[in-house]
């Protein structure tokens, strides 16, 4: 599949049996649909010969094909014969990737999705944590050939940097605050006052509220306040700006004022509460773990271990592939994201990795206060340019 900004979506295709005829119907096996075949032709360097029929055994081209993608089978809806798709090469590398032109992010969004039809081992997808559009490709090499398309085919420029690490927070023990928002003004005052308990969960417990309030301490209306008060919070992170996951706030007591109380003051005194119980719950960082898949020359072994070591990586086991050496390890994926020229310079271009998520774990102390003194440093960044 070529995308042609002119010309649209061209299709390339091999007749393996029967006979292609133009302006025909076909069943595509691969996404259980029909397609309809329109002008086809013979590709020759940068023309096209058009026919009116391509035979078995011959390689055509057929514009605009509207949910045939590459790899994909056409047939015979009587005959719905499936080809294996060609085994591709993962991609093993992501960067974060943005225009240099603010006003090009809607051009280059677009472009990169054309882009991924041509190009099965370019993946895209955004980050919902850090809002960034990552892609993945299979090296650095690939990644200038991205960039060159875009720029030659599509005109737009675009800049790659390592993607921002999705660190998340949480709580190490059990604590309890009461949040308390009371404001008067000339007219109407605010008043909202909650006690809640928190407790740690089990890694990948998310985030719960549970409501003991009994005898209307707190009336029901103003409850989901106090909860969007602390999930607001909590998305904004404690301790370096990241979410807060696996615990639960218990809502327990509270009082309001008849005239006073309003939603917006439970939700402040929700917040307000929810702060303090951090304070004291030993709030800490937690990194993404990532399962790491190498194979190499045995002569670079004992290069990879070390520096594997010096990454804080954890080896879980070794064997052989073949002539070559395969390592499966777990690493913290702050410590993967300049990896690929490291293999590269020490294998001279000979090891290759892939890697996948695993878990979050707890990141070790001094390296938290290094995180969360860069974050610190690029609020500071942000807020003298603004």
């Amino acid at each position: 599949t070529i995308a042609d900004p002119y010309a649209g979506r061209i299709s390339y295709f091999r007749v393996y049996s029967g006979s292609l005829h133009s302006d025909s119907t076909l069943y595509n096996v691969t996404q259980s649909t029909t397609e309809k075949v329109g002008t086809l032709g013979f590709p020759q360097g940068k023309e096209t010969t058009h026919v009116s029929v391509i035979h078995a055994g011959d390689l055509g081209a057929v514009m605009k094909l509207k949910e045939t993608r590459t790899g994909d089978t056409l047939a015979d809806p009587s005959q719905p014969i499936i080809y294996t798709p060609v085994e591709l090469p993962p991609s093993v590398v992501s960067f974060a990737i943005e225009p240099k032109s603010r006003g090009d992010e809607d051009k280059i969004s677009t472009a990169l999705q054309k882009l991924t039809e041509e190009d099965l081992t370019l993946k895209l997808n955004r980050d919902p944590q850090t809002n960034e559009l990552l892609m993945s490709v299979s090296g650095e090499m690939h990644a200038e050939v991205v960039l060159g398309k875009l720029k030659r085919k599509f005109g737009v420029e675009a800049i790659l940097h390592k993607p921002k690490v999705p660190y998340l927070e949480t709580i190490r023990k059990k604590s309890q605050a009461q949040g308390k928002y009371k404001k008067q003004t000339g007219g109407r005052g605010q008043y909202g006052d909650c006690r809640i308990r928190m407790e740690p969960l089990e890694r990948g417990g998310g985030f719960e509220f549970k409501n003991e309030i009994f005898g209307g301490s707190i009336p029901k209306n103003f409850i989901p306040a106090v909860e969007k008060g602390i999930q607001e919070a909590r998305m904004k992170g404690f301790l370096a700006g990241y979410p807060v996951v696996d615990f639960r706030v218990i809502l327990y007591d509270g009082s309001y004022h008849s005239v006073d109380s309003s939603e917006m003051a439970f939700k402040i005194a929700g917040s307000m509460g929810w702060k303090k119980a951090m304070d004291s719950a030993k709030p800490t960082i937690l990194e993404p773990i990532m399962d790491v898949e190498i194979v190499l020359p045995e002569d670079s072994m004992g290069d990879i271990m070390g520096d594997l070591n010096s990454r804080r990586g954890k080896v879980q086991g070794m064997e052989a592939k073949g002539s070559q050496q395969q390592i499966q390890a777990q690493v913290p994926m702050s410590e993967m994201l300049t990896y690929s020229s490291t293999l590269k310079s020490i294998t001279g271009g000979r090891g290759s990795y892939l890697m996948h998520f695993s878990h979050y774990e707890e990141v070790p102390a001094h390296q938290q206060s290094k995180i969360i003194a860069e974050t610190q440093a690029a609020k500071e960044k942000k807020a003298e340019s603004s």
